[in-house]
């Protein structure tokens, strides 16, 4: 059945710090909407009663409709619905827009002339009102917008898996394998092929069409997987690579493993492509000033036993970190928004059945410090382009629930 704010009969309010939070109080006394706060962040309650509400619905038909729709709920792109959101995150936005906190121009306009008591009624009035309904219909199971970045890095590496095996470990000659690279290095790798520095007709073709974010998920796949050392042979003098190897320390460590993500790992590589690397390095095929200066004066064997040498190195894992999937974020994000998305704290907005678009552009202003929050900053600045639409993604397909603040009586 639907609600309506004259079957409310009250509202019952929370002051805290200055700020009015409102939630359902059945039958509450008609008392004043406009209660000073009482200092610190404790809550206290006031109430508002049906009538109050009703003025905060004039004014929210006057001032707010246009945007956000005449019951609360937008249909405007990138705009949110406000139908059965939190009254006490309502008010405290208002405010903030209000003093400039928020930067929204057209926001500041919409409300600057409205004194604190048409807030306090204009957030009664929008927590009075059924919340929109979710994306998707009640009960079904809504994917996620896209592959997290290790799934989305996995599907993209199947066409890799042929030369490079599938976890990046090289079983076949001549071609590198891809594990224990730190992914900066390996982007910058796909780069050069992409652009034609590194010449490889079949490598320019088979990132041709392979965007940026793509190659950032392919090595962060590769990086996560455990390394191994390339399951192809490695013929030379290993005792005598270690010893022509000190010069290649500096950059890249003293068994193949260095410290600066740029530089790439040698350990464990197919002994035939890196004797072929260092013979491009040296012909001036490969372009590189500094390693061409390094390779000029090596002889073939000795080519051989820096390759054997470094393919039976150890290689190492990356120091990389695993990001979040989807569930574990939904689970950090509940703990402050409530179970899917639907808060019980009056300061903390409801993100269940929001508009997508809303809750994709919010959550990118919160990583670009377009919007300032110490609470969403450490949360928000890890997020990657695909965690922002999988969330979004995830929040608008969950039904909303109103929330009712219960009075007790003293002890």
């Amino acid at each position: 059945m639907k609600r309506s704010a004259q079957a409310l009969g009250g509202m019952i309010f929370t002051l805290v710090a200055g700020a009015a939070s409102i939630g359902h109080a059945p039958d509450a006394a008609a008392q004043p909407a406009t209660v000073k706060a009482a200092s610190g962040d404790n809550l206290r309650p006031a109430y508002a009663n049906a009538a109050e509400i009703g003025e905060g619905k004039r004014v929210a038909e006057t001032s707010c409709a246009g945007c956000h729709g005449a019951n609360g709920v937008s249909a405007t792109k990138g705009v949110p619905h406000l139908a059965g959101q939190r009254p006490a995150y309502l008010y405290l936005e208002l405010r903030a827009y209000q003093s400039g906190a928020r930067g929204d121009n057209a926001m500041g306009a919409a409300v600057k002339f409205l004194n604190d008591d048409a807030l306090v009624k204009v957030a009664a009035y929008y927590s009075s009102l059924d919340p929109a309904l979710p994306i998707a219909p009640t009960g079904a199971k809504l994917a996620p917008a896209k592959l997290d970045s290790v799934q989305a890095g996995k599907a993209t590496t199947a066409a890799c898996a042929g030369c490079h095996g599938d976890t990046g470990i090289s079983k076949t000659p001549g071609m590198p394998s891809l594990v224990g690279m730190d992914p900066k290095s390996l982007v910058a790798a796909m780069k050069a092929y992409q652009s034609g520095q590194r010449e490889h007709g079949m490598m320019k073709a088979a990132l041709a069409a392979v965007t940026d974010s793509d190659l950032a998920d392919v090595a962060l796949f590769y990086a996560l997987q455990k390394p191994g050392r390339a399951q192809t042979p490695s013929s030379g003098n290993q005792s005598a690579g270690q010893a022509a190897a000190a010069t290649c320390a500096g950059c890249h460590g003293s068994t193949g493993v260095g410290t600066n993500p740029s530089t790439p790992n040698l350990a464990g590589q197919d002994a035939q492509y890196l004797a072929e690397t260092l013979r491009a390095y040296k012909n001036g095929s490969r372009k590189d000033e500094t390693m061409k200066a390094l390779v000029t004066s090596l002889d073939e064997l000795t080519i051989k036993n820096l390759a054997a040498y470094y393919a039976n190195q150890q290689p190492q894992q990356p120091k990389v970190s695993r990001p979040l999937t989807i569930a574990e974020w939904v689970q950090r994000c509940d703990r402050c928004h409530g179970v899917n998305g639907n808060s019980t704290d009056p300061r903390m907005p409801a993100l269940a059945a929001q508009r997508v678009d809303y809750l994709e552009k919010a959550l990118h202003a919160y990583r670009t410090g377009q919007r300032k929050s110490p609470q969403m900053a450490p949360m928000s600045n890890v997020l990657t382009a695909t965690d922002v639409e999988n969330l979004a993604a995830h929040y608008a397909g969950q039904k909303a629930r109103a929330i009712v603040y219960v009075t007790l009586p003293a002890r």
